[in-house]
Parts: C-alpha cells; sequence; structure tokens
C-alpha cells in the first residue's frame, strides 16, 4: 500500500492518524523536530498497532534537509501536513514565530514536491472563519478576518495550496478545517501530550484533575452563549484521524471537486466550556475545581460546523461523543501517571 508522508507524526493528532493509516493499510512516514512532542510515542504507536514507524527528525523551516529528505523518498505518493504551531495565545505574542514556522514548512515542502505528483492533505483549522455570521458554518461560509496570528497563518497556508494547485496539475489538495480535537486512543497508550502547561481547555482539566495543575480557569462567562461561556464543536481525535485517512482515499480516486477542496471535520454540534468540564465531571466521577476569569484576546464567541459536505463527499462521520472524548482523555492523563514518557 501507498507510503504516506505524515509531518509532526509524533505529536497529538499526527500520531493518531498514524494508527489510523497503519490500520488502514499504508505506510506512514513520519517527519518530526521534536519541538513539541516525544519521540517516545514511536514506541505507543508500535504497542498499538504491532510496527513502529519509519521516523526522521528534521525541522521542515530547514530547505535543504526538506530537499534531500524528498530526494531520497522517491515513493511517497501522499503528504498529511500536521507541522506547524497551534496555539492561539501564543500566537498573539509570538506573532513572528507563528509566521515563520507555519509558513516555511509548508514553502519548503511544496517547492520540494514541485515536479512530483502528490496528493496533499492540509491540518486546517475553524478558525479561518473567525466568528461567523451564521452558525452552523459551512464551507461556502466567507473566511473573515483571522482572530489571531494562528489563525491566519491557516487562512494564509491554504491560500498557497489553492493558489498553488491551480498552478500546477501535479499537487491534489484538500484542507481539512476541524474543530476542537480532544480525547485519546481507547487504548491509552497515545493522547495529547502538551509541553508545559496546556494551552488547550482539555488537557488543562485532566492535569487538574490528577493535581499537577491549579484550578481551570473559564476564559469569559459573559458571552451570548446559553451560559456565558464560549462554545465550540469538539471532536474525538480518533474520530479526526479517520478522517485523514478519508480524505487521503478520496484523492487516490480522484476528486470531482477538482485539485482543491475543503472540508469542515467535526460533531456538528457546540459545547460551551462549562458543559465540557460537566460532561468530564459526569462521566468520569471526578470533581473539578474551576473559577470564571476574563476573556482571552484571540478566541472567538462561538463556532460549530455544518458537517454534511464530510458525510455526502468524504464518506466519513464522526462516531464518538463528549463522554466518550472525557472518559479517554483522563483514561490517558492516568496512564500517564504511571507510565511517563521520557
Amino acid at each position: 500500500m501507498s507510503r504516506i508522508l505524515v509531518t509532526g507524526g509524533t505529536g497529538y493528532i499526527g500520531s493518531h492518524t498514524v494508527v489510523e493509516l497503519q490500520n488502514a493499510g499504508y505506510t506512514p512516514v513520519v517527519v518530526d523536530n521534536l519541538s513539541n512532542s516525544n519521540v517516545g510515542v514511536l514506541d505507543q504507536i508500535a504497542k498499538i498497532t504491532g510496527t513502529r514507524p519509519e521516523f526522521h527528525n528534521f525541522d521542515l523551516c530547514d530547505e535543504g534537509a526538506v530537499r534531500a529528505f524528498v530526494a531520497g523518498q522517491p515513493d511517497i505518493t501522499g503528504i498529511i501536513h500536521f507541522a506547524a504551531y497551534k496555539a492561539v495565545g501564543e500566537s498573539v505574542q509570538q506573532p513572528l514565530k507563528y509566521y515563520h514556522n507555519n509558513f516555511f514548512s509548508l514553502i519548503n515542502l511544496l517547492n520540494a514536491y514541485r515536479d512530483k505528483p502528490v496528493n496533499f492533505v492540509f491540518s486546517s483549522s475553524c478558525t479561518v472563519y473567525g466568528q461567523p455570521d451564521e452558525l452552523p458554518v459551512t464551507e461556502a461560509a466567507p473566511v473573515k478576518r483571522a482572530e489571531s496570528p494562528y489563525g491566519n497563518t491557516k487562512q494564509v497556508a491554504e491560500e498557497i495550496l489553492s493558489e498553488t494547485a491551480a498552478a500546477a496539475g501535479n499537487y491534489q489538495v484538500v484542507s481539512l478545517r476541524y474543530f476542537n480535537p480532544v480525547g485519546a486512543h481507547d487504548t491509552a497508550l497515545i493522547g495529547e501530550l502538551p509541553l508545559g502547561v496546556p494551552q488547550n481547555l482539555v488537557p488543562f482539566i485532566t492535569q487538574s484533575a490528577i493535581g499537577k495543575r491549579g484550578p481551570i480557569t473559564v476564559f469569559g462567562n459573559d458571552y451570548n452563549t446559553p451560559d456565558g461561556s464560549a462554545v465550540r464543536d469538539y471532536i474525538h481525535v480518533v474520530d479526526l484521524a479517520k478522517a485523514h485517512v478519508a480524505a487521503i482515499k478520496l484523492l487516490e480516486r480522484g476528486n470531482p471537486n477538482g485539485n482543491y477542496d475543503v472540508f469542515n471535520i467535526g460533531t456538528g454540534t457546540g459545547n460551551s466550556v462549562l458543559e465540557v468540564i460537566l460532561a468530564f465531571e459526569e462521566s468520569t466521577g471526578v470533581a473539578l475545581n474551576y473559577r470564571i476569569g476574563p476573556r482571552r484576546t484571540g478566541d472567538v464567541e462561538q463556532v460549530w460546523g455544518d458537517v454534511s459536505k464530510s458525510t455526502v463527499e468524504l464518506g466519513w462521520r464522526a462516531e464518538l461523543g463528549i463522554a466518550d472524548m472525557m472518559r479517554s482523555a483522563w483514561k490517558w492523563e492516568q496512564y500517564l501517571q504511571d507510565h511517563p514518557l521520557t
């Protein structure tokens, strides 16, 4: 079966996608600079699937390293590109860090494959919509001014991919605009592994519950939502990983919509921050200590997606609910306490 390059493949979403690629009969080839991940994840993947994926450790912002890698891998037919910085709050504080890393890594990769036919799946985000005028948001909704530098890197990266695919017919591209991935593999052998203080809600919840962190801060309770806290479309990371496999398969058989397309990847429903906290407590039996804080710069009020296009054209739909997400995330946190990755 085809060899698929997975950039950022030791990261959270990347590692789960590597597992699902192996389950589907593909041979993933992982590239990661380990700036926000742990090489021990490769052994964890091997425990799940029986196969340790091929791994290359270098930075995609190093153009020479990218070209040398591509020259030595002539049989790669697909790319799933996760490698990017991804924390909204940090991007507001350090915009140049985000623009440099997220753009140069993508451009170097595209340049290296300029003369090769390749199926390219891009890890995009619902942040491209900003605060939508209508909910649920569809792929046809206008892309608004980004609320953060991170969101802007996803918007511009989509433009780069769309224009590159239009100019050079060898690129067949799908951008997956996904919502908020949470949860962990049901084996509890891989999951979200933030370095330092978690920037995202659920890993902070689990670390707070197990005693690694203090109280959870809910950033704002005065939004125009049912309970005042921000609303997101949370999706189980395993469902999300399977969407990437579905996207590769779509490109392999030929996308009737042309050589560039976008898909929303979510559950199609929204949950508030306070609802997620309650869901964790109800599904695990663990009480949480949380407090209300001010709104966080860069956050949108509420967003969830219309995923009918993904269901019909990609042949994919989310199967796991918010309780599954919370239980698996907690199981993973408990596993890490006894089996820290080194």
